[in-house]
């Protein structure tokens, strides 16, 4: 299978457009032509890492964290970074990064951690805003329902759990076709009243492209008017951290957590409430997510990273839970796994077995 599917097929599930501005998600090495005979997915990409894929037959490593983050200035075998850039190279290894686009979409990374953890009714701690846009395009009325169907096709009419969601309203169209026109109602030079459907249809920034490729193909005037408009409302589809309902004692939950995520060790501010209603939770650095879990009512935040300041940020008002950075997201390895193992066929898939957290416990 060519590389450029398997991008493909990942980028539709978790669209690039959703990473964070910090962030450098996609092909860091490698050949989107390439035939890829075997993938090892792991949550860095480290030498060992590239050792593995190489005694696996794997061509292609599919981490959660990026190889290059920051800016780098040179590849040489001084620093880790370009000893594993060069090792899949001479080997002829791809490397792809899935990073905080999968931490942002609604079936990602913090839904994983909700599900190992029974969280019910989960949402977003922090709705992404301007993902949102509507559609407005003028059709003939004979012509909507084929016209509608394509659209929907590429996922425009999706609003949270509903989908082929649009507004129709009739109306009276008027053109002259001019010279160089190719019109498909009507003659050139002459004026021409027919009746139009109004549609106005929600959709995605993600599919923006796709959208527009599919009126153009699909429309049936060699000229069609349509209009698209940015709504900064808040996404169902994207966002940071999640928040779910789940009642247990806080000592209990601590127990969970240190088996179910291996944790060598756990820090934690206060405990507030002994009582636990609602967790939030979010893979990796969480900080910034302090002070809008705790306008959403949650008890408890699960994540890593937080520095000292950041502990007095819970204020009284929330119990902070830093479980670690790599016990937070070692499951993205599994997530991936199951998608790939579910969409792909005809490729041999491979969970790294590399513990790479780099932090040791005494």
């Amino acid at each position: 299978m060519k590389l450029k599917k398997i991008i493909e097929c990942l980028e539709e599930w978790a669209p690039p457009i959703y990473q964070e501005s910090y962030d450098n998600s996609g092909l860091m090495v490698g050949d989107y032509s390439s035939e890829i005979l075997g993938c090892l997915i792991s949550l860095d990409c480290t030498e060992k890492v590239v050792d593995e894929a190489i005694s696996k037959k794997c061509n292609l490593i599919i981490s959660h964290h990026p190889i290059i983050f920051g800016g780098i200035s040179s590849i040489n075998s001084s620093h880790w970074v370009g000893r594993v850039i060069q090792k899949a190279i001479s080997n002829n290894i791809n490397i792809y990064a899935i990073h905080t686009n999968l931490d942002n979409i609604k079936e990602g990374v913090n839904k994983k951690i909700s599900d190992l953890l029974n969280l019910k009714n989960t949402k977003f701690i922090l709705p992404k805003y301007g993902f949102n846009k509507k559609l407005e395009v003028y059709i003939p009325e004979k012509d909507k329902n084929h016209f509608l169907d394509k659209l929907f096709d590429v996922g425009a009419g999706q609003i949270g759990n509903y989908k082929e969601c649009s507004f129709q309203e009739k109306g009276l169209g008027t053109y002259i076709p001019l010279e160089g026109s190719k019109p498909s109602i009507g003659n050139k030079n002459f004026k021409e009243e027919i009746e139009e459907i109004k549609l106005e249809i929600y959709f995605d920034k993600s599919i923006e492209s796709s959208l527009i490729n599919t009126i153009e193909e699909f429309h049936p005037y060699d000229e069609p008017n349509y209009y698209i408009q940015n709504n900064n409302i808040e996404s169902r589809d994207v966002g940071s951290g999640m928040i779910g309902s789940r009642e247990i004692n806080f000592h209990l939950l601590l127990k969970e957590l240190k088996k179910k995520f291996n944790c060598g060790s756990i820090k934690h501010t206060k405990v507030i409430n002994n009582k636990i209603k609602k967790i939030g939770v979010c893979g990796g650095s969480g900080s910034f997510l302090i002070k809008e879990a705790i306008k959403k009512g949650a008890d408890v935040l699960i994540s890593s990273d937080f520095k000292y300041h950041d502990f007095f940020e819970a204020n009284n008002k929330i119990t902070l839970i830093d479980i670690g950075h790599y016990e937070s997201e070692q499951f993205t390895k599994d997530l991936i796994f199951e998608f790939l193992n579910k969409n792909l066929i005809n490729i041999a898939l491979h969970s790294s077995n590399e513990n790479t957290n780099p932090i040791k416990y005494y």
